[in-house]
């Protein structure tokens, strides 16, 4: 039988990062082959969308492995090189509660790369309030990743009052004509704030990968 996963070892030489697992459709016992297999060759290991089951072999054997249950994130950090942490920090700031778990993905991998963070979670525009209270806060980071469902209109918002680049995650947060984010996903790919870039639905690991990138500018 052909074998399922065949690691890029050489992704860390050409681009900085070696290669992140996705483990959401994978067997336990392949994302612990490819979790090992990364190991093995002296770099950090990231593994998103990592259930129970799977992070319970992890952990029997592997010394070190670190679950973070709410942003579904395996890691170790045993590597044999470090990264370095950036001055300048990275905002994560969510609509309501229920776009936690994919804030939790996007703060959670930023860190896993050595930045900063500064959560600032439930802020969303049917309570503007509550962002105007914390805009000082969000104008201290060097770039704003804004996760939200529903209508998904957040980072136009947060665009229009920052002078920094802004990463809008839609989630597949809200009801019926919310089509599962796609109506978030819309209405910020149509946003007439500047300075707005947009990953998929749900994906904060993209987004926090993204947000590393611009802080090493």
């Amino acid at each position: 039988m052909a074998e399922a996963t065949t690691i890029d070892h050489d992704r860390h030489r050409r681009t900085g990062s070696a290669e992140v697992i996705y483990a959401e459709f994978k067997t336990p016992e392949q994302v612990i082959k490819a979790f090992k297999s990364i190991q093995d060759s002296g770099q950090n290991v990231l593994a998103t969308r990592v259930k129970q089951d799977a992070f319970d072999l992890l952990s029997s054997e592997i010394e070190g492995v670190e679950f973070f249950e709410s942003a579904r994130i395996a890691c170790w950090k045993g590597g044999d090189h470090q990264p370095d942490t950036p001055a300048t920090s990275i905002g994560i700031v969510t609509a309501g509660t229920s776009d936690l778990p994919v804030a939790e993905e996007a703060a959670v991998t930023a860190e896993f790369y050595g930045n900063k963070t500064e959560r600032i979670f439930d802020v969303g525009v049917a309570g503007v309030h509550r962002l105007l209270r914390r805009v000082d806060r969000i104008r201290t980071c060097r770039i704003v990743v804004v996760v939200a469902g529903m209508e998904g209109a957040l980072p136009s918002v947060v665009g229009g009052l920052v002078d920094k680049p802004v990463i809008a995650v839609p989630t597949s947060v809200g009801y019926g004509a919310a089509f599962n984010g796609i109506a978030a996903l819309l209405g910020m790919l149509t946003s007439c704030a500047s300075g707005v870039s947009v990953v998929n639905i749900d994906n904060g690991f993209g987004a926090g990968f993204l947000a590393n990138i611009i802080n090493r500018l």
